[in-house]
C-alpha cells in the first residue's frame, strides 16, 4: 500500500535538496528524518541508491503489524523515487545496548560504491553494516575541519572510515594521524585516502589501536594543533581491557587530548 502523505513529502524534499546538491558537487544527502510522526524513518539518497532506516513504532506491537508497515514503507519509497527494489536498502535501527550495533557486521554482500561530497570521494558500503561508512549529518563539521587544517598537525580519534582525515588532508594539513580500534575501518580509511589520490606522505599515519592506549603512549612523543575526537556512547570490544562509556570516561579522554595540544 502506497502511503500518499509520505510519498509526497519524500518527493518534495528530494526535489528541493537535489537541486542544491548538484550545485555543491554532493552526490549523497539525507532526504527525510522522522518528518512525519506516523512514519519514524530516515531516508538517505546515495547517488541513485536509497538507504532507509526504520525506527520502532509502539503501535506495531506484533510481527504481522511490523511486516505490514515495512512493506508499505518499501512500496512507498520505490514509488516516490521511481526506482527498482535492488536500489533500496532497508535497515532497522533500535536503541543500542552494549556493543555498538552500527559497527557490527550484518552481511557479506559488500555492495559498495564511490560517492562525492564537496569534491572529496568516499567509499560507502550499503549492505554490510548498519551504517554505510559516512555520517551525512557531519558534512558541515567536516567542512569546518577542512577550513582549520592548513599547515596544521591533525589527530583524528575514533576515526571510523577516516572522512575527517580526508577533509583535513584536502585542507592542507601539514600531517595527519588517524586512530581507530577496528582494522576494517583503518583499512577503509586507507582506501578513502587512496581514491582521492592524495600525495603519499610519511606524515600521514593510519593506526589501528585502542584510542586510550594510543593517547597514553603519545604523551611523550608528539603534539597536535587540531584534534577531532568523536567517541561512541559505549563500546565493549574484546580488544579493550574494559568497556568504554562516554559518561564515565570523558574526563580522562579530554584530559589526555588537551595534553597533546600544542600551545
Amino acid at each position: 500500500m502506497i502511503i500518499d502523505e509520505l510519498k509526497n513529502r519524500l518527493q518534495k524534499q528530494f526535489k528541493r535538496i537535489n537541486k542544491w546538491a548538484k550545485k555543491e558537487n554532493i552526490s549523497c544527502f539525507r532526504v527525510y528524518h522522522k518528518d512525519l510522526p506516523n512514519y519514524p524513518i530516515s531516508v538517505d539518497w546515495i547517488d541513485g541508491d536509497i538507504v532507509c532506516w526504520l525506527y520502532k513504532r509502539t503501535r506495531d506491537d506484533n510481527d504481522k503489524k511490523q511486516e505490514s508497515y515495512e512493506k508499505s514503507i518499501n512500496e512507498t519509497i520505490l514509488d516516490a523515487f521511481a526506482i527498482k527494489n535492488e536500489k533500496l536498502f532497508l535497515k532497522s535501527r533500535q536503541k543500542q545496548k552494549g556493543l555498538q550495533h552500527q559497527y557490527k557486521k550484518l552481511s557479506k554482500e559488500s555492495h559498495t560504491k564511490i560517492v562525492v561530497e564537496n569534491g572529496i570521494k568516499f567509499e560507502v558500503n550499503l549492505t554490510d553494516y548498519l551504517d554505510i561508512g559516512l555520517f551525512l549529518d557531519h558534512r558541515k563539521t567536516r567542512a569546518y575541519v577542512q577550513s582549520l587544517s592548513k599547515d596544521k598537525r591533525v589527530l583524528n580519534l575514533f576515526a571510523y572510515t577516516g572522512s575527517f582525515t580526508c577533509y583535513a588532508i584536502a585542507g592542507g594539513a601539514l600531517a595527519s594521524t588517524t586512530v581507530d580500534l577496528n582494522k576494517n575501518y583503518t583499512d577503509w580509511t586507507k582506501r578513502n585516502v587512496r581514491i582521492n589520490e592524495f600525495k603519499q606522505r610519511a606524515a600521514d599515519r593510519i593506526i589501528t589501536d585502542n584510542v586510550f592506549s594510543f593517547l597514553h603512549l603519545e604523551q611523550s612523543k608528539n603534539r597536535y594543533d587540531l584534534i577531532i575526537c568523536d567517541p561512541p556512547t559505549f563500546s565493549n570490544s574484546k580488544k579493550m581491557k574494559k568497556a568504554f562509556s562516554v559518561d564515565d570516561d570523558y574526563k580522562e579522554l579530554l584530559k589526555l587530548c588537551i595534553n597533546l595540544l600544542a600551545k
